[in-house]
């Protein structure tokens, strides 16, 4: 289990490691491009959501607990891209199988 941090501790929000290996490469593209969008993400505790305007004045940190980095699945990248890039912001989708083509955040 790892780490969002966004400005402080007071901000973060507990995520799966692979999942959170996935977030950071789509946040850190749309951030590349100064793109800042909506981040919306469900409380692992069953709280709620927490929605964070990220934004490239802002401090980020992921933390990842495990030592292995992740195999990363290129069709959950670009999942995760369009949803950043949709109206509604970035929000953790099921990660489809390697070989599936993307599906629009509207039918995922």
């Amino acid at each position: 289990m790892g780490r969002f941090i966004y400005d402080t501790n007071a901000n973060s929000v507990d995520i799966d490691d692979r999942t959170l290996a996935h977030l950071r490469i789509v946040m850190m593209n749309k951030l590349r491009r100064s793109e800042p969008f909506m981040f919306d993400v469900e409380i692992g505790d069953g709280s709620g959501r927490r929605s964070f305007w990220i934004h490239p004045a802002v401090p980020i940190q992921f933390h990842f607990f495990g030592s292995r980095q992740p195999r990363i699945n290129r069709s959950w990248v670009e999942v995760l891209m369009l949803s950043a890039s949709g109206p509604s912001g970035l929000s953790i989708l099921p990660e489809p199988a390697e070989d599936e083509e993307p599906a629009s955040p509207e039918q995922a």
